[in-house]
């Protein structure tokens, strides 16, 4: 940082002026539509998302900035040199004040239009973006010299956290691959283990409710939460903002069938089939949803967590598809689960393996722990840091 405020303070000891997009860039869409997208074609497509496509033609032949003008908004920038083609409800914005780089306000807008864009709207969330809503937009002008020290920096970490977030990920397949390899491997035993029918081992299988046919889903006075198969996460119920929402009488009609306690394994049977959670807490605000089963083991023939462990094995998850019926929507039925035969080693076998298996398993998966958490740090140090980078004083008027 003392480079730039060296810099800025020889360069621009009063602050550093901030000018409307709309005064140094042209702004605009594409005429394109996904349609006309050929893979593996002569130039980039960009539409509106963080994948790029390919097409034959091409619009423009420039220095940009591209963002999507519906989904994603705030989140996906492209930094575009070159011939390029747009998509119709994608955003161009091409510098032509030579006072501004381009790639400077790039770096600026992924720090600072979030922000800008979230002020302005009367949602919690924005659809959709029109052009004054990003001429309007201001950024600073430093001197170029500046502007050209600070692009270099975040190229630099750019380039820095894009190997280091290719190794961890490297890193974090290899330990998925390594988890999988002893999942199967630890959960393969000899014909002298036992074989039972899954509807041997445990005291009952139930499930949730549809709301469609019993009651409705965020009403005003909604505090509780509504599981279906997205917030089955291995071991755990994730549930973000947009999980949906039932009331106290909801949660009650659902309880009354599903019958939740702790030690329930939670599994999908419909859509994706093979998801699983643990009831390890008493669910006091909420319930789950039809196709989603809760299984009670008896205790004295499979532990909780081996039986999770289990559902995840190649050998288990096959005879579970294989029981699957061949309808649009993939499910199997709880009685066809039932019948899904099973390994039943001794108990204290159950809890050697369960506990091996679950250091993997925290290490791939836990998001507040192992290498998930480390690339979040990562993208966070670099986010930190450029922030501090694009942060000015404004000159006064």
């Amino acid at each position: 940082m003392s480079r730039i405020d060296d810099l800025l303070a020889r360069l621009a000891p009063d602050g550093v002026p901030f000018r409307w997009v709309g005064e140094l860039a042209r702004v605009g869409t594409g005429s394109s539509d996904r349609k006309d997208a050929t893979p593996g074609g002569r130039y980039p497509f960009y539409v509106r998302s963080r994948d790029i496509m390919r097409i034959d033609s091409f619009e423009f032949d420039e220095e940009a900035i591209v963002i999507p003008g519906e989904g994603g908004i705030g989140d996906i920038y492209h930094y575009v040199e070159g011939k390029y083609s747009l998509h119709q409800r994608a955003y161009r914005i091409s510098i032509y004040a030579p006072e501004l780089s381009s790639k400077f306000a790039y770096y600026y807008l992924t720090a600072h239009f979030k922000r800008f864009i979230m002020l302005r709207a009367v949602s919690a969330t924005v659809t959709s973006i029109r052009k004054p809503m990003i001429t309007e937009f201001q950024i600073p002008v430093p001197p170029r010299e500046v502007q050209a020290e600070i692009v270099r920096i975040l190229d630099g970490f750019q380039e820095l956290e894009a190997e280091l977030e290719a190794e961890l990920e490297a890193e974090l397949e290899a330990r998925g691959r390594q988890y999988a390899h002893y999942l199967d491997d630890l959960l393969s035993f000899p014909d002298s283990v036992q074989s039972r029918a899954l509807g041997e081992v445990i005291e009952d299988l139930r499930t949730g409710l549809n709301p469609r046919q019993n009651f409705t889903l965020n009403p005003p006075d909604a505090r509780n939460f509504y599981v279906t198969v997205r917030e089955l996460d291995g071991f755990g119920i994730r549930t973000t903002a947009k999980t949906d929402r039932i009331n106290d009488e909801g949660l009650a009609r659902i309880q009354a069938r599903s019958r939740l306690r702790v030690g329930d394994v939670l599994f999908s049977g419909t859509g994706t089939i093979g998801r699983t959670a643990l009831v390890a807490g008493e669910p006091v605000d909420w319930n789950i949803k039809e196709g989603v089963y809760a299984i009670t083991p008896i205790n004295d023939f499979v532990v909780p967590r081996f039986l999770i462990h289990l559902l995840h094995s190649t050998p288990v998850q096959s005879a579970i598809l294989a029981a699957a019926d061949g309808s649009t929507v993939a499910s199997v039925s709880m009685a066809a689960l039932r019948r899904v035969r099973i390994p039943v080693p001794p108990i204290d076998e159950q809890r050697r393996i369960a506990t091996i298996l679950d250091s993997f398993d925290a290490l791939v998966n836990d998001l507040s722990t192992g290498l998930p958490a480390e690339i979040a740090a990562r993208r966070q140090q670099y986010e930190h840091y450029r922030d501090r980078l694009l942060t000015f004083k404004e000159a006064p008027a």
